[in-house]
């Protein structure tokens, strides 16, 4: 059985990128999930509508124990399962200018993206080595390629992803296994909401929010045998707001 994990799949880009990837019938998908249960029960039932396979795992991808306990679990019961794609894409903002930042608003953003991006790969590269195949996608932001004000911890947090990202697709392309991250601009989902979108818009060239599918569009190209020789890059997907 051959495996796709989406970390934060239950909504926003996380269940457009399961979505997509079912449509593609390639992969069993994994949805991660930390607390909405309902969210990710959705994202499944889209999943095996599209007559793709796939469950629900929930755990914090901050938290290296649960990370770990969970996923030890998950592959004892499916000892023939191989994760070949893994999409780091749980992700949270608190936003607010750095002068007043607490620092549990700094961790917990760093500790989502950062940590989260080791627990979840760190289990499955070895595994992903020894096959000799894999696509990690690093789901990042504009925030993390140009920085944005008021969100200095959500910007570190990406910032150091992208680093990471460029990194570890030095050290595994001889067993080709692609590292990328995917850099969204603004995407209308649940995240963007709050956003005053017509004041906004006025920035973007393209003079439109994206759609949570157009990123996810990008995110299964990069997840396909089609991309093997792309690895180590960051790709803007913004609409031209910073290009």
């Amino acid at each position: 059985m051959k495996c796709a994990i989406v970390t934060g799949g239950s909504r926003g880009i996380g269940r457009a990128i399961c979505i997509k990837l079912a449509e593609e019938k390639n992969y069993h998908i994994l949805i991660n999930y930390a607390s909405n249960e309902t969210a990710a029960n959705e994202t499944l039932a889209k999943v095996k509508e599209l007559g793709a396979t796939g469950e629900i795992l929930k755990f914090d991808v901050g938290n290296t124990e649960e990370t770990q306990a969970v996923l030890t679990e998950w592959q004892e019961n499916n000892p023939d399962a191989v994760v070949e794609v893994i999409v780091n894409n749980a992700g949270i903002t608190r936003d607010g200018l750095f002068m007043w930042m607490q620092k549990e608003d700094w961790n917990s953003v760093i500790n989502t993206s950062l940590d989260g991006f080791f627990n979840v790969t760190n289990f499955f590269i070895q595994k992903l080595l020894r096959n000799k195949y894999g696509r990690i996608i690093n789901m990042v932001s504009v925030s993390g390629v140009k920085g944005t004000a008021g969100q200095t911890n959500y910007s570190a947090a990406k910032g150091a992803l992208v680093g990471a990202t460029k990194a570890l697709a030095q050290e595994v392309a001889k067993r080709n296994v692609t590292v990328n991250a995917v850099a969204p601009g603004f995407i209308k989902t649940d995240m963007t909401q709050e956003f005053n979108e017509e004041e906004l818009k006025a920035m973007i060239p393209a003079n439109r929010f994206g759609e949570a599918e157009e990123v996810a569009d990008l995110v299964a190209f990069l997840a396909s045998r089609k991309s093997s020789y792309i690895t180590g890059e960051v790709i803007n997907i913004n609409g031209g707001i910073y290009s």
